[in-house]
């Protein structure tokens, strides 16, 4: 019997060229599974390229039984020793009274028999087949069957649950993701313990065939922006997908901009807090960062420790994270502008102070602040890819050595190398790593506007700024929202964070869906 519909034979399938990477899905699935076990085995060994990680183990179905079957798993994505364990203890078990077995029954006998798996489906074409192996589940063939059994067994090796390295907490939960997408999704079950909380995957990469989970939660979340993401999944047509990184790049709304239209963290209680906020989660199997949309700028701006402390501790940090990166963006840019511009703003024994630390260096301010920021950015980079253990170190020392041989020698002037220190520092309280970057490149720009135009300069770098941020979207949804357009009831969490109790609403965006989180009238504490 032929594997197609057509009369062609495993051996002339064998003897063509061999499948294109491209379209092997395709053309798998137009191959149907013939009853002939020897057929069978050998087109799936052929087209894996009689790969040595693929176990094949044939056997009888019991005492004195010429029924032929065959076992077929990939060696190290599956549970392989388990498997075959419990292969040849259900073989021992079987007497006589099970030799007159129903060939149409193999499925129900795979299940209650032969291994004790979770879940034992049929497959009547090659292509599952295949996925079935390449994802680590086990195939069982049997003589006289026109179709395969496939077993869930998939070997799940993962790396233990730690806290993220990048979202480092004083007070909160200290797991984080991993690079399993089925724990991933587990820890946000272990907190949300809702029927509401949906969930739908995809399959992504025509090689990598990579699992991409989309959680929301029903009743909560835009339908439309729900709707508009799963268009934007189904629409990526690569051979790859090894990060969330990449489906982030298809997803965004803008790609020529330096700021992130997609909000990413590592901790399973922040997805859970935005899932409860009414935004869209998407996690990808390989990867421990999940992305968020849609993202707002002020999102970038809030820690999950915000809602742990004090609600006037959390305002207060919020404040200074402003503050930082109002100094992170402005503050080399100020101190370039006014010493080559706007001399006269200064009080003169400051004027005279920055005058004679200044004598005798040969660079004009500009350049001077650019090769500071350049060589810092330098050495930053080199302190995150050198070895952990001497990393951290090694940067500390790099920037004290250059720093204090740079003031030496002449080239850089003390208060140079202060400004561009407090730059670094309060670059480092933003946090978000993807906006931190962010407003380092600006940051450049913006030195450039101020030693080309003085304070005119940074003032048209700031308006441009603005400007483009009002003009981006995720989603659909403004970036700015709650500044602009402005959502009184949306200010209670924005710059401020008022007490748990008197935030009773979700962001404006939800408010056709379920916008009431809070229902607590007052203060409980009141009552007592």
């Amino acid at each position: 019997m032929s594997l197609i519909n057509k009369p062609t034979t495993n051996k002339q399938l064998s003897s063509q060229e061999s499948m294109s990477p491209q379209n092997w899905e395709e053309e798998a699935s137009a191959i149907v599974v013939t009853d002939r076990l020897a057929d069978n085995i050998e087109w799936i060994t052929e087209t894996l390229g009689n790969s040595t990680d693929l176990i094949v183990r044939r056997f009888k179905m019991g005492e004195g039984v010429s029924q032929d079957a065959a076992v077929l798993c990939m060696e190290g994505i599956s549970d392989a020793k388990s498997i075959l364990e419990s292969l040849v203890f259900s073989m021992r078990q079987l007497g006589e009274r099970e030799i007159h077995w129903n060939l149409m029954d193999a499925e129900d006998f795979v299940e209650r028999l032969l291994v004790p798996v979770g879940s034992v489906k049929r497959a009547e074409n090659m292509n599952a087949l295949l996925k079935a192996l390449l994802f680590g589940d086990t195939v069982f063939l049997f003589d006289g069957l026109p179709y395969g059994i496939i077993a869930g067994s998939r070997k799940l090796e993962d790396r233990g649950i730690q806290e993220p390295s990048n979202e480092p907490v004083v007070r909160g939960p200290r797991d984080g993701f991993i690079e399993t997408l089925r724990t991933n999704t587990g820890l946000l079950r272990k907190r949300i313990k809702d029927p509401n909380l949906w969930m739908e995957t995809f399959q992504i990469g025509r090689s990598t065939q990579t699992d991409v989970a989309v959680m929301y939660m029903k009743g909560i979340a835009s339908m439309r922006v729900v709707n508009e993401l799963r268009e934007r999944l189904k629409e990526i047509d690569i051979d790859s997908v090894l990060e969330s990184g990449y489906i982030e790049e298809f997803i965004q709304d803008k790609t020529f901009t330096l700021f992130p239209l997609v909000y990413t963290s590592e901790r399973p209680d922040v997805i859970s807090a935005e899932l409860l906020e009414g935004r869209v989660s998407i996690l990808v199997d390989g990867s421990p960062f999940a992305l968020v949309v849609p993202a707002m700028f002020a999102q970038f701006m809030q820690a999950s420790e915000d809602y742990y402390q004090r609600w006037d501790f959390a305002t207060f940090i919020r404040i200074i994270r402003y503050c930082s990166l109002g100094i992170t963006l402005l503050a080399p840019a100020i101190y370039v502008a006014i010493t080559t511009f706007h001399q006269e703003v200064l009080p003169p024994q400051l004027l005279m102070s920055l005058a004679a630390a200044r004598e005798g260096v040969p660079l004009p301010a500009l350049v001077e602040a650019m090769i500071m920021e350049i060589t810092f950015e330098i050495l930053r980079e080199a302190g995150v890819r050198m070895p952990k253990t001497i990393g951290q170190a090694m940067s500390i020392v790099g920037t004290l050595v250059i720093g204090q041989a740079a003031v030496e020698a002449g080239f850089i002037s003390p208060a140079m190398v202060i400004v561009v220190s407090l730059t670094a520092i309060s670059n480092f309280v933003l946090p978000t790593y993807s906006i931190a970057i962010s407003f380092r490149l600006l940051r450049f720009g913006m030195i450039l506007l101020a030693g080309t135009m003085g304070i005119i300069g940074i003032l048209m770098g700031i308006l441009a700024t603005v400007l483009h941020l009002c003009s981006l979207r995720s989603f659909g949804i403004p970036y700015m929202s709650g500044f602009a357009p402005f959502e009184m009831d949306d200010q209670k969490d924005i710059i401020l964070r008022l007490p748990r109790w008197m935030m009773k609403s979700r962001p404006r965006y939800t408010k056709d869906r379920n916008y009431v989180r809070n229902k607590s009238k007052s203060n409980p504490a009141k009552k007592n």
